[in-house]
């Protein structure tokens, strides 16, 4: 077998015509020119820093840069206003200063639409600066961790000035430039750049734990740019068969591959494989998709192509946002009037998922800006943001506080759920601003407590329960967003079934009665909800009810289940999670009225610890009972 250094000496030896130095490479270009700058971790590091180092000769030459996160610093304090005009079709750190001072310029593009851009001709490339693998037996060189829109733009560009190097993994699927297309290259051993993620803090975790709970077995995965979406790949560690098809990749994917729980195996669109565009991360991912087929990478007008991304059955995006108003449009890049990233592959995700089979859009974001004093979720965008998803192609949207679910709803029942989710502190200026707008009831309330503060959902109530012929309701705690829910419960019920719950036949469920149900303080009033079906697309087919009462320590209760589901356990499993509840509130037991027809009532009652029950005097109707839970 050959040693790696024969085969070095082979290939340039092969190819020596083409191999230059890198300050005569650079010289190739002009001024005038239009140079592409290969993306993200796969920038050619030694040609960027000669571009810098010459760039007094090259007037009026404008940079195409796409995710540039190299340590370069492309603006010299003493710069000329004729020299280098960058042009960024993304926005990273690097240039995000400099395009709001109005010295680079910005260029608003959805990803799938960047490669057409170049090859079409509408934008010519004259100089490609691009970053390869040596090339193999046969002269193909791969574009390793990079391909997205590098590939098409360097097969399109005028002049192809490759940077190879031997560290540059080779990478499976259309990732591969022949040295027919590379006009010269210079050779440069060094580690490729890495990328690092912020870490989590408690706010990300709980936003993670909210999304993982929309993930179902056999979902393909999307993770968007930023800390955010990342922090979700750690909360999927139980699922199964999970895929991806994603813009790029990270570390944090090896551990589910590794675990099993990423494998592929029951995507519809390129089964048992890993579909992306690059990596962002460390040596690790590099060297985990040196030459592995179960990942393939391919240009982002491929993999960001929402027919594509559609095909995959229950596609889940997940993108990050900075901002979302109360009717559900979404600003995702810009602060203001200050732009901030881009567009990305946002819109293409989340219009993919959208067509996908059983596909979950998922918008995360913060409650609150950083410091804490101002809300993410606003009665409007700011002055100057733009709308990066309209209000029709918005789904999921997720905090640290909850999930919202948007679409196909009216504006009164957005901007309801998008309050439930947002910082507590800020729900009632929120509600008021709503009011004003016309947006939702004049009278319409949140759930508050005794001083008057927004009472905070009880999460660590939230539980499943599983049929005997297998289907799993979610019980949880009542809120806000589920008076709808409840109204639909209470239509449900037949003259006969209102009378027994009711002890009178009640003709309407108006939202001036409803509201008072759900919201409630958690403390002296709890109820629960036992829900079947995904969120958004969910019923409630019961519920159950205390009411405290102080002066004897005890809670009068009630409950009630949709006539389908009497016979499956779920009246008697709210019954005896309520009385969870109410235990760990000190509550010593229940008491309440039963109408003496409602036996099957009566059988669930007694099984909840010591039983009185006095029966109903002469000519009435109604039975008394009083259970005190066992220790």
């Amino acid at each position: 077998m050959e040693k790696f250094e024969d085969l070095e000496r082979d290939w340039r030896e092969r190819w020596k015509d083409k191999e230059i130095e890198v300050a005569d490479a650079i010289q190739k270009i002009i001024p005038g020119n239009r140079v592409f700058i290969g993306t993200g971790c796969s920038e050619p590091q030694a040609l960027t820093k000669e571009l810098i180092k010459q760039s007094e000769s090259l007037i009026d030459t404008e940079i195409i840069h796409f995710l540039t996160i190299g340590p370069e610093k492309y603006f010299p304090k003493e710069k000329r206003e004729d020299l280098f005009r960058h042009n960024a079709l993304f926005i990273g750190k690097s240039l995000r200063e400099e395009i709001n001072k109005g010295q680079a310029d910005y260029t608003p593009i959805f990803v799938q639409d960047i490669p057409e851009l170049f090859t079409s001709g509408r934008k010519y490339v004259d100089v490609a600066l691009i970053q390869v693998s040596p090339p193999d037996r046969y002269g193909f060189c791969s574009f390793g961790i990079n391909v997205d829109i590098t590939k098409p733009i360097a097969q399109s560009s005028y002049l192809t000035i490759a940077e190879i190097n031997p560290q540059m993994p080779r990478t499976w699927g259309n990732s591969f430039i022949h040295m027919k297309e590379i006009d010269y290259f210079v050779y440069n051993d060094s580690p490729l750049l890495e990328f690092e993620f912020t870490q989590p803090d408690e706010i990300a975790e709980r936003i993670g734990k909210n999304v993982a709970t929309l993930v179902v077995n056999k979902s393909t995965i999307h993770i968007g740019f930023g800390d955010l979406p990342v922090v979700v790949l750690k909360y999927l560690k139980n699922k199964h068969d999970l895929g991806m098809h994603s813009h790029h990749i990270t570390d944090h994917i090896i551990p589910l591959i590794e675990d099993g729980v990423l494998t592929c195996r029951k995507k519809k669109f390129h089964p048992e494989k890993i579909v992306t565009s690059f990596c962002l991360g460390s040596q690790k991912i590099y060297d985990f998709v040196e030459n592995n087929p179960y990942i393939e990478f391919y240009p982002s007008d491929y993999v960001c192509n929402p027919v594509n991304i559609g095909n995959n059955n229950a596609m889940v995006s997940i993108n990050s946002a900075r901002q979302v108003d109360l009717t559900g449009q979404v600003n995702a890049s810009a602060e203001g009037y200050t732009f901030y990233s881009g567009f990305g592959e946002t819109v293409d995700f989340i219009r993919g998922a959208a067509i996908s089979k059983n596909g979950k859009p998922i918008i995360i974001l913060p409650s609150t800006t950083r410091d804490g004093k101002k809300s993410r979720i606003v009665s409007h965008l700011d002055e100057g943001s733009g709308v990066l998803l309209s209000r029709g192609d918005v789904h999921y949207i997720v905090t640290e506080w909850g999930i919202a679910y948007l679409h196909g709803k009216s504006i009164r029942e957005r901007v309801i759920e998008l309050i439930c989710i947002a910082h507590p502190k800020f729900r009632e200026e929120l509600l008021e601003e709503a009011k004003k707008l016309n947006y939702v009831y004049s009278d319409q309330i949140l759930p508050l407590d005794f001083d008057g503060n927004i009472c905070i959902y009880p999460e660590q109530y939230d539980t499943f329960f599983k049929t005997e012929d297998g289907k799993k309701i979610r019980v949880r705690p009542l809120k806000t967003t589920d008076e709808p829910l409840l109204k639909n419960l209470y239509y449900s019920l037949d003259e006969r079934d209102r009378y027994l719950r009711f002890f009178e036949i009640r003709k309407e469920f108006t939202h001036s009665k409803t509201q008072h149900e759900v919201n409630i303080d958690y403390k002296n009033v709890f109820s629960i909800g036992a829900f079947f079906g995904d969120i958004g697309n969910e019923d409630m087919i019961g519920t159950a009810s205390y009411h405290y009462n102080p002066r004897n320590n005890m809670a009068e209760f009630d409950f009630l289940v949709n006539k389908n589901w009497r016979s499956a356990g779920v009246g008697s499993f709210l019954y005896h999670h309520l009385i969870i509840i109410a235990k760990e509130y000190g509550i010593r037991g229940f008491y309440g009225n039963i109408h003496i027809q409602n036996r099957k009532t009566v059988k669930i009652i007694k099984a909840g610890g010591k039983t009185k029950i006095t029966p109903p005097d002469v000519g009435e109707k109604e039975l008394f009972y009083e259970v005190l839970f066992q220790e």
